[in-house]
């Protein structure tokens, strides 16, 4: 019994939605999911493996049937017949690709705004002027260039001077020497942002981090314990807002664990919220090339209990003070802080280079 080429064409079907999905869900591509807005970003790159797989099998499937069924037999010297085209399929095979992409755009916006990506307070927080509705092109470069001048507060500055009343932050970085850009007329914050979840939003976070960047190192302060450290400790479970810019050139903070991604520029004052929920030591890479050696820019993300968080906090307080007084009791050569405070802050996990690049 011959079977009808429609069933062949659902049994097809349903072969490969299963497949799709099945290697959606278990393409083993990512690594461990270690906060809870990993979730999110799983779930959507999730969706898009299970289209991109259906797809890819059907397109491959279909050119290797051709291919079969359609060769050329031996001693068939013929002119193959003339197809002029299907207005139909042509539209069809448009048509699907065209609310694919709408439906994957969707989805990638709900998962932007469930992480707090998307403020749109922010975009109010700027007036609108009559010289910025006329020239959209003048918020550019007002972006980059800082004109035309500007009499609203500068929000960069005013954040960066939050982040300096902290004793720890403002010996490592260098606001002085790097003015604090503004924002785009119209357009309101600029700087690269990850705020709260909309279930948390005008709430303060539970913990904040200060980042500051450098050639070649990350440098985090904690300004509730003025603790400094070459390497991020946060406790499990609890919300933490890194705030961060740099001292010299673009970097860029990535925890692939952590699905995030967040550039740290100079002259801005950037932020992002994450709720780890995995124990463990996760990379922290710097994926903006910023110099020679950029590839040696990394460092540790320790997630750990809230009490080993607090005894390492406690471990650190007491470091740091046996230090100082190591170093009123024994310093009676000349010699410049960083080559001096080079053999103590090794035991802290902050290198030499980083000394040396903040005092110079």
């Amino acid at each position: 019994m011959k079977i009808p080429s429609s069933i062949w064409t659902l049994l097809i079907g349903i072969l490969l939605t299963l497949v799709s999905l099945w290697y959606g869900q278990n393409h083993g591509l990512l690594p461990t999911a270690a906060t809870d807005e990993a979730d999110l970003v799983d779930g959507l790159f999730n969706t898009m493996m299970v289209v991109s797989t259906g797809i890819f099998l059907l397109v491959e499937g279909i050119l290797i049937y051709s291919a079969f069924k359609y060769r050329r037999r031996p001693g068939d010297n013929s002119d193959g017949p003339p197809v002029e085209g299907n207005i139909p399929l042509e539209i069809l095979w448009t048509a699907i690709p065209a609310i694919i992409v709408l439906g994957i755009s969707v989805y990638s916006f709900d998962v932007y705004n469930e992480m707090g990506g998307f403020n749109p307070h922010a975009v109010h927080e700027a007036p609108i002027t009559q010289q910025s509705m006329k020239m959209p092109g003048a918020a550019i470069a007002a972006t980059l260039n800082d004109t035309p001048p500007s009499t609203e507060p500068n929000l960069n500055q005013q954040k960066s001077d939050e982040a300096m009343q902290d004793p720890a932050t403002a010996a490592v970085r260098n606001a002085d020497q790097i003015p604090q850009k503004r924002n785009a007329p119209g357009v309101g914050i600029v700087s690269p942002t990850i705020g709260p979840v909309p279930a948390k939003e005008g709430k303060p976070p539970a913990m904040i981090v200060n980042v500051t960047g450098l050639q070649y190192a990350w440098i985090f302060t904690y300004p509730e314990t003025d603790v400094t450290s070459g390497e991020l400790h946060v406790p499990v479970g609890r919300e933490v807002q890194l705030s961060m810019s740099a001292n010299d050139v673009i970097h860029a903070f990535w925890v692939p664990e952590f699905r995030l991604k967040q550039d740290v520029i100079p002259g801005r004052q950037s932020e992002i919220r994450f709720t780890p929920k995995k124990e463990g030591n996760y990379d922290l890479i710097c994926a903006e090339l910023c110099g020679p050696y950029h590839g040696a820019m990394r460092t540790q993300v320790i997630v750990e209990k809230q009490e080993a968080f607090d005894n390492w906090i406690q471990e650190q307080l007491v470091a740091s003070t046996e230090t100082l007084n190591q170093a009123v009791a024994v310093n009676t050569e000349d010699i410049s802080p960083d080559k001096f405070l080079a053999p103590y802050t090794k035991d802290m996990g902050i290198q030499p280079e980083i000394l040396y690049q903040i005092h110079h």
